[in-house]
């Protein structure tokens, strides 16, 4: 017999002994395998993984938040308005609160979108909405994330880009629910700073008659050199630290001590020290828009205080000197300080703001008609 053939049954012979056994093993596993998909895991899934402790911190916080935002006082006995508080779900979906006034009447010149400064909220844009309305503006006013009755830790700001791309965002809900209506967007401070921002994109732009920014934070320092060499570091791998100098008996934002008094004893004014990622990224905004100035064609109005001791107004200035817009105008306030619509002579600069936006609609009315 040769050694092939008597090979060929040992071989033969082995192979038909493991085939069958490895078949037998991998169905059961299988078997296994299938009934873990089918009945265990599927239990699990029901039960979602618990939240951390912080986690859940954070959701009761910007509940209780929401609850404070609801209970803020939006008229007064002379207040002769409409009013409304809603949700709005921002680009990521995060639920964003946010306030609207409107006058008794369906009849409106425009309608200004408010974008309030770091660390505040809508609520304290009530007295401004007032004056609005009482000309016939529609006023809508958004808390950004992190802020007011919004979702997020308070006082923490992952993204400024993402608060512009809300902004946009609210917009094109405000116009879309509002056709034919000319809208203005006004920003404080940060805001003013989102603001612009958001109006450099062309297609924000065409949707606006024109931008308002009161004490914009446009060149903006950390406090020591230091901070602004680590920030960017730290933004990243610690992006919720907070750094220390907490002023929680309140900057010098305004002349008037009851203004100032009222402000940061508000539940929804964040005055803890702020985190890493939040002043990285106003500082990367700020040195953003003084690189761009003269890229910028919106028409706009800013305001400042030539006291203010948070923001520069001489960047302002700059701003107003070297912006390609064709229509364009600059108020400095003499003495006045940051807040200037909680100044003692808040209803002058209201005033202010309100005549631009009648001239900017006026002088777009004569254009059209000359056309």
């Amino acid at each position: 017999m040769s050694t092939q053939s008597e090979m060929e049954p040992l071989t033969s012979g082995a192979s038909n002994r493991i085939i069958p056994i490895l078949r037998a093993s991998v169905s059961f596993l299988y078997a296994i395998v299938l009934s873990i998909f089918l009945f265990v895991l599927p239990c699990r899934r029901l039960s979602p993984p618990p939240l951390s402790s912080k986690r859940l911190r954070e959701e009761e916080d910007t509940l209780n938040r929401r609850a404070l935002a609801q209970d803020v006082v939006m008229t007064g006995d002379d207040f002769d308005c409409r009013w409304t508080t809603s949700l709005f779900y921002g680009v990521r979906r995060n639920a964003l609160f946010y306030r609207s006034w409107f006058p008794p009447t369906d009849q409106v010149k425009g309608i200004l979108i408010i974008i309030h400064g770091l660390n505040e909220h809508s609520g304290r844009y009530a007295q401004f909405a007032k004056q609005l309305t009482s000309c016939k503006f529609g006023v809508h006013a958004m808390d950004w994330i992190g802020h007011g009755g919004s979702d997020g830790l308070h006082g923490y700001v992952p993204s400024l880009d993402l608060v512009v791309a809300d902004t946009g965002a609210f917009l094109e809900k405000i116009k879309s629910e509002n056709p034919g209506v000319p809208c203005f967007l006004f920003g404080h401070s940060t805001g003013g700073a989102v603001v612009l921002k958001a109006a450099s994109y062309s297609h924000i732009e065409e949707m606006l008659e024109g931008i308002v920014l009161t004490s914009p934070a446009l060149r903006v320092k950390p406090a020591h050199p230091i901070v602004g060499a680590v920030a960017p570091i730290l933004s990243l791998v610690a992006p919720k630290y907070q750094f220390k100098g907490a002023n929680k008996r309140g900057i010098p934002v305004t002349r008037d001590p009851v203004a100032l008094l009222a402000k940061y004893s508000d539940p929804l004014v964040y005055t803890g020290p702020i985190r890493a990622r939040t002043g990285h990224e106003i500082l990367r905004l700020s040195s953003y828009l003084m690189r761009n100035f003269k890229s910028v064609t919106v028409p706009f109005f800013v305001l400042h205080g030539t006291a203010d001791k948070v923001t520069d107004p001489v960047a302002s200035q700059e701003l107003y000197n070297e912006a390609a817009s064709k229509f364009k105008d600059i108020k400095l306030y003499e003495g006045f300080l940051h807040d200037l619509l909680f100044e003692p002579e808040r209803e002058e600069v209201a005033l202010d703001i309100i005549s631009w936006m009648e001239n900017r609609l006026c002088a777009k009315s004569v254009h059209v008609h000359f056309d």
